[in-house]
Parts: structure tokens; C-alpha cells; sequence
């Protein structure tokens, strides 16, 4: 945004402005040569100006040899890390799942109950103290995505999320056999 100047017989002046708020500024008088503040250059010393000049490639290297050489001059962790990334980027750019949806995997298993927790009592009360905590926690994350408090769930709570019901019907067949 340039300053307004006026110029008459007294000197030069920047113009009255008004204020946000309706009041007004008085002109000003300046001297000949005055560069406002927002208008004057940031300092760049010798050092930033030199690699701001220099080309982002090598001596002779077109872009897109660049784009070639991407993964072929790469160490095998280096590869491994920019297939993560990869990976990451893809999940957090697709659609949002929905979370109340158990996965297709999920639908297909069947609840099983092994030959000691029939029998023993104790084992039966321990298999169901841990499906009430993991039900808990699957109420918490729950209500950590309705508060908004988790915006993007990794995919290991989605699953949680997801086994949720399962949780349930094993924790309800558990008490109607005790």
C-alpha cells in the first residue's frame, strides 16, 4: 500500500487517514527522501543474498532429470521413509471413514471362547474386567471424536472404534453363561 503525499509551498506531508475506529490522523509533515516503514527492504546480508542467487540445482541438471533421479540416488531407509510419508499423506487426504461402521473383516469373526474360560470362573470374571476397560475406552475415544478433542483418528482407533459392538455381545454372552 503506497502513502498518500502531499505536496505544497511548507513541504511534503502524508496525507489525513482515517482510523478503523471513524477517528482521524492528523497529516504529517516529512522530510524529502522519507521511505515509510512498511516500504522499506528487509535487511539481507551478503550471505542469504548469495544462496537465494544460487540455482536450486546442480551445474547442467534440467528439473526434470530431477524428478528421475528421486529414487534412484536414495539410501534403502531413505526409500522406507518417503514410502511412510507416502502412505500418511494418502490416508490423511482420503475421505474420513465412518467411524460407527465395523470394518469388513470385523463382520466376518465369529467369538470364541476357549476351553479354560468355560470352566474356570475366575478366568471367565478376568475376560470380562478386560472387556469392560476396553469397552471404556472405546466409550472415551468415542467422546473424544463427538467433543471434537480428536479431529483425525489414526486407523488403530478406527479399528477400536469399530470392535466396539463386538466387544459388547462377547462381554454379554460372557454374563449369561456366569
Amino acid at each position: 500500500m503506497a502513502t498518500p503525499y502531499v505536496t505544497d509551498d511548507s513541504g511534503k506531508y502524508i496525507a489525513a487517514t482515517q482510523r478503523p475506529d471513524g477517528s482521524w490522523r492528523r497529516p504529517r509533515r516529512v522530510k524529502d527522501g522519507y521511505v515509510p516503514q512498511e516500504e522499506v527492504p528487509v535487511y539481507e546480508n551478503k550471505y542469504v543474498k548469495f544462496f537465494k542467487s544460487k540455482p536450486e540445482l546442480p551445474p547442467g541438471m534440467s528439473p526434470e532429470d530431477e524428478t528421475q533421479s528421486d529414487a534412484a540416488g536414495l539410501s534403502k531407509t531413505a526409500k522406507r521413509n518417503m514410502k511412510r510419508k507416502e502412505k500418511r499423506k494418502q490416508q490423511s487426504q482420503s475421505p474420513q471413514e465412518d467411524v460407527k461402521a465395523p470394518s469388513a473383516e470385523l463382520e466376518h469373526m465369529t467369538l470364541a471362547t476357549d476351553e479354560k474360560t468355560a470352566s474356570d470362573p475366575t478366568e471367565k470374571t478376568k475376560k470380562m474386567k478386560n472387556l469392560r476397560k476396553k469397552l471404556r475406552q472405546v466409550e472415551e475415544l468415542q467422546q473424544k471424536l463427538d467433543s471434537g478433542e480428536l479431529k483425525t483418528p489414526s486407523k488403530e482407533q478406527l479399528d477400536k472404534l469399530s470392535r466396539g459392538q463386538a466387544l459388547r455381545d462377547e462381554l454379554r454372552l460372557l454374563e449369561a453363561d456366569l
